[in-house]
């Protein structure tokens, strides 16, 4: 429960950090489960009110339920959604039979880089943890883009004893990462403290298997668990990492 409420205490400082340094702020949400925690610490940090925009990059292959789910809460808590998409790579009939890595690129990478430049977000929120992959634990809270939008892992502000750099060169494109510090283990478990709503595609629903991560229908699979409710989750990962 304390360490929680200091991972909690810690991403709550951040978002209103950055909302005092950086102009023309907004978040990225995938609706999967970290983004919405994340959306979950900014209403938090601001008593209920998200004073940026949400950017969801729409790819046309998500998983019906996650648009359901995304309606449904901007809806209920009165978000300010910015819908994103490549229209142009769309049109020319892009799609994951050209290969994974061709594909996200054009309908993520490219078109959140598009959005980036139509609305000239100067920092974008993300729900990144460095537990997921290698490189994401170079990472840093605040972290500088070049003009491509792309990062230099061998060059990043040194971020000690909760000192964290705010201050770049004007035009630099900063990216914010709150939930840095927190598990797989811990967003469950702070889903269940706080009782936080989540698609139930998380959840085993009667055939052995629920999903771990979500994303687009065609690339995402569901792993094999028979974990039903959160409790079980907590469960499961307490033994499985």
């Amino acid at each position: 429960m304390n360490r929680l409420r200091q991972l909690e205490d810690q991403s709550v400082y951040i978002l209103r950090e950055a909302y005092k340094h950086f102009d023309n702020l907004a978040m990225l949400w995938s609706m999967g489960k970290d983004s919405t925690v994340l959306l979950w610490l900014a209403r938090k940090a601001f008593l209920g009110h998200v004073p940026f925009p949400l950017l969801h990059v729409d790819t046309s292959y998500k998983i019906p339920a996650m648009i359901e789910y995304r309606d449904r809460l901007a809806r209920e808590w009165r978000l300010n959604l910015v819908i994103g998409q490549n229209k142009e790579a769309l049109t020319a009939g892009m799609n994951h039979t050209l290969g994974r890595v061709t594909c996200c690129t054009a309908l993520k990478t490219d078109a959140l880089k598009q959005l980036v430049e139509e609305k000239g977000y100067t920092g974008i929120i993300l729900g990144v943890r460095a537990d997921e992959e290698g490189t994401r634990a170079k990472e840093r809270y605040f972290s500088p883009r070049d003009k491509n939008s792309e990062w230099d892992f061998r060059d990043q502000p040194p971020e000690l004893w909760d000192q964290f750099k705010t201050a770049f060169p004007e035009g630099t494109h900063i990216r914010i990462h709150p939930l840095l510090d927190w598990t797989e283990l811990n967003i469950w478990e702070y889903i269940k403290l706080e009782n936080i709503p989540f698609i139930d595609l998380y959840l085993d629903r009667g055939d052995g298997t629920r999903y771990r991560s979500l994303g687009c229908a065609p690339c995402t699979f569901p792993i094999k668990s028979t974990a039903k409710t959160v409790d079980e989750i907590i469960e499961e990962l307490r033994h499985t990492i």
